[in-house]
């Protein structure tokens, strides 16, 4: 943080004594209020909820200029890496500042790919599920479950501990959600193979059986790798601050992951293009392109509550950066498998294209996300509609583990403890049950 000269004059009106406020500058976006001594200057809190305005923590890994549609990595444009690197080099850059040389990236791979096994009676705390249970309920069981197989990499406070344990976390992620899914659909667990790369090893995973070889298409493959690269990290999210959280009371680098995979399953959260592709198929359900024009006056209809899943951000108020090269990535996908003319895609090109051009939409700056382009690649390739929140998961462990050990190292960084406006009964005493 760098001072700034100037500082903000907080008064009241009800005769309490004025106080000033620092005001720091980060290296780019908005100037904060340093409200910190607030409560003790003035015995008030601050109210803000969803957290609208509050800067809960300093960081540089992640930044997002909303209104530009700009999304940085370490400073670099999102859409550069997706491009120029994999996600294992991404994933290098998020922990540890900068890119990798062509030296570090062997060994970084080598570590990542030597880590990507799980401990074989993982396989048993599986079992354990239902076999119809959402793949996040298991993802959310097994990498919480992490901590009882792997105790060497337990102590968040060392710096050892979260190092093996991000390399670990960041290797069988890909493991445990192909293992949830075939033992969803009954079928045996495929190993990982070391000679393929991350994405490859776990499509690998997700669609190989015993009786038939999987063969990576490298347009498939490329398609995966940057589904992760695009959903590595986006900055203080409700998962990210999940993370941030639960790991400031101490808890083991597992458990905090495990929390992040829990709050990212919500539907307005990382179940977002798991309800975009839901509507999609509702829409389908129900008449398809030719009844588009009722759904849109009905999402139009404030009285209707239909929603548009897969449209609009809370951050983004222009094109969000993801998207556009994930749009790239979808017609890739569709024409590479020849799917041009699938019914549920045309559907969904045919909404795009309305939302792309529709005032209604426009103004109030409701472009396609992310969500939408990655939940019709997903399916395209193959992925059922349930398991891609894990994917996001997947994908967005390295950003929760750089975010936990950017708040560990942090000096200033001490329990989360949000406080409230207490708006209940007053003191009051308990009477005598037969009073009651």
């Amino acid at each position: 943080m760098i001072p700034s000269d100037v500082k903000a004059t907080l008064s009241f009106s009800d005769g309490s004594p004025a106080m000033d406020l620092p005001i720091y500058k980060g290296t780019m976006g908005p100037d904060v209020l340093d409200i910190r001594k607030l409560y003790a200057t003035t015995d008030k809190f601050t109210y803000d909820t969803g957290f609208l305005s509050t800067a809960a923590c300093q960081s540089a890994i992640t930044y997002i200029d909303g209104d530009k549609g700009e999304l940085l990595y370490r400073g670099y444009p999102i859409e550069q890496l997706a491009v120029k690197c994999d996600y294992l080099e991404t994933c290098y850059l998020l922990l540890n500042g900068e890119l990798p040389n062509a030296a570090q990236k062997a060994d970084f791979d080598n570590r990542v790919t030597q880590h990507t096994m799980v401990h074989e009676q993982m396989q048993f705390f599986l079992r354990g599920f239902r076999r119809d249970a959402h793949p996040m309920a298991v993802l959310t069981g097994l990498v919480g479950g992490m901590s009882a197989f792997y105790h060497d990499s337990i102590d968040i406070n060392n710096p050892v501990h979260r190092h093996i344990a991000a390399i670990r976390l960041i290797a069988k992620m890909p493991t445990l959600v192909s293992m949830a899914y075939k033992y969803t659909v009954g079928q045996p667990y495929i190993y990982p193979h070391n000679d393929l790369s991350y994405a490859a090893n776990f499509m690998r995973m997700m669609f190989a059986t015993p009786t038939s070889e999987y063969k990576p298409n490298d347009v498939l493959v490329r398609a995966m790798d940057r589904i992760f690269i695009l959903h590595a990290d986006h900055e203080q999210n409700a998962s990210t601050s999940t993370v941030r959280l639960c790991g400031s009371s101490g808890t083991n680098p597992f458990a905090a992951i495990a929390a992040g995979v829990a709050c990212l399953w919500g539907p307005s959260h990382g179940g977002a293009n798991e309800a975009a592709l839901n509507m999609l198929e509702d829409i389908q359900r129900n008449g398809g392109v030719e009844k588009i024009g009722e759904f849109i006056a009905q999402v139009k209809d404030k009285n209707s509550h239909v929603k548009l899943m897969g449209f609009g951000h809370r951050v983004y108020k222009n094109y969000d950066p993801r998207a556009k090269l994930m749009r790239e990535t979808c017609y890739e996908v569709l024409n590479e498998l020849g799917l041009q003319n699938d019914p549920l895609f045309k559907l969904a090109m045919a909404l795009e294209k309305i939302a792309l051009e529709d005032d209604y939409f426009v103004s109030r700056k409701l472009y396609p996300n992310v969500d939408f382009y990655s939940g019709i690649v997903q399916r395209a390739i193959g992925i059922p509609v349930p398991l891609f929140t894990a994917i996001f998961a997947l994908a967005r462990t390295v950003g929760w583990i750089a975010q936990l050990n950017e708040m560990i190292a942090d000096p200033e960084y001490k329990i989360g403890r949000p406080r409230q406006l207490y708006i209940g009964a007053t003191r009051r005493d308990v009477p005598p049950l037969a009073q009651r």
